[in-house]
């Protein structure tokens, strides 16, 4: 077999492939992620993928929640308290557990450098929260009932 130069046409389709692909990482805007109005910072970011949804690191969030979150070696388990609310979860697993009830995850958690990532859906549902996001400006809101970037709200007695 003999060594064949590529074509003009082969050189160009790739330099332009090259420089559409940087183009997107440059002016690409990192996800944003607040909680409550306040802006969350994490040494993981969340990962969107267009077919399986946005996926959020467990710790920070739940953190910003006012959760508990405790790692068990032995069993692999990721235990999260917040009040009365109970989630067990595994990484790799699509099963868990909620105040002691089963509940299926669509997706399961996974690592990404050391910290378990949980999809948006299963944060709404584990802690009883609204969470959106918006691909436009690349942010992610979690809000608690009754809480906004403005504090507490109350209802007029």
């Amino acid at each position: 077999m003999r060594y064949q130069a590529p074509s003009k046409f082969v050189i160009g389709a790739t330099a332009a492939l090259a420089l559409s692909a940087s183009l997107t990482l440059a002016f690409s805007k990192p996800i944003e992620m607040r909680v409550d109005g306040q802006p969350l910072i994490s040494d993981v970011p969340p990962v969107s993928s267009p077919k399986d949804g946005v996926f959020v690191p467990l710790r920070p969030v739940s953190d910003a929640l006012g959760a508990d979150t405790h790692y068990e070696r032995k069993s692999g388990d990721v235990i999260v308290t917040r009040g009365d609310s109970v989630l067990h979860i595994k990484v790799g697993s699509t099963k868990a557990k909620l105040n002691g009830m089963p509940m299926t995850l669509r997706h399961a958690p996974f690592r990404v450098r050391g910290r378990v990532m949980l999809s948006l859906a299963a944060v709404e549902r584990a802690f009883a929260v609204r969470v959106r996001f918006d691909k436009m400006t690349a942010r992610i809101e979690v809000e608690e009932p009754g809480v906004s970037a403005n504090g507490p709200q109350f209802e007029a007695q």
